[in-house]
């Protein structure tokens, strides 16, 4: 069972335009494996907001592979693993947009939302925004870089876990009342919170 946490940047306001994939392998309570691919998305469009965000220009990705291409070398760590992200709903509605484009069948898989994990470990925070939860954790990035990204929030997921003093990233939904969301091969379900009743934080 493998633990991977993900980030995607998009070329246009369009969730199936990712241009660019961040992974970060989580062993352990450890990050053991960081990945970054650009990805030239079907449609060429990247729009000046998107750019002004991440920096990626439609040159820089002219001669990336497509999507289907970069997910083909991952593909078989994300069947069956745990993944995480900061704002779940955005990243696997891209990675679902992406592989409906490409009228590709979902890999089975389970995920967290690190800003739901973040909201109900950390609620003194101003904020749950990824630069926010770095600096809480001394962390320094360069934001809305895909590997960078990820890499924080393996690390928050982390960080998380050790608060909760739970031995694994897989028992935290069940400390914070968090329903994991799924993909299987023809849909998904969204990752959610429980209504909350008494804190179980430690």
């Amino acid at each position: 069972m493998k633990t991977i946490a993900i980030d995607f940047e998009t070329a246009n306001e369009e969730r199936g335009s990712a241009c660019s994939v961040g992974l970060a392998w989580i062993e352990q309570g450890e990050i053991v494996r960081v990945e970054e691919r650009l990805i030239r998305p079907k449609d060429m469009r990247f729009s000046p907001f998107n750019i002004a965000v991440h920096g990626i220009r439609p040159a820089d990705v002219e001669d990336a592979p497509e999507f289907p291409d970069v997910m083909e070398e991952f593909i078989d760590d994300f069947h069956d693993a745990t993944m995480i992200a900061h704002n779940a709903a955005f990243d696997f509605s891209v990675m679902r947009a992406s592989f409906d484009k490409y009228r590709q069948r979902y890999p089975r898989l389970s995920y967290l939302c690190s800003v739901k994990i973040s909201q109900r470990v950390w609620p003194q925070l101003p904020s749950h925004k990824l630069n926010v939860i770095a600096d809480h954790l001394q962390l320094r990035f360069v934001h809305h870089n895909a590997a960078e990204d990820a890499v924080v929030c393996a690390a928050a997921a982390i960080a998380a876990t050790k608060a909760l003093k739970v031995a694994d990233i897989r028992e935290v939904p069940d400390r914070i009342g968090m329903v994991a969301g799924r993909l299987t091969a023809t849909g998904y379900e969204p990752c959610s919170m429980k209504k909350r009743v008494a804190s179980r934080v430690a």
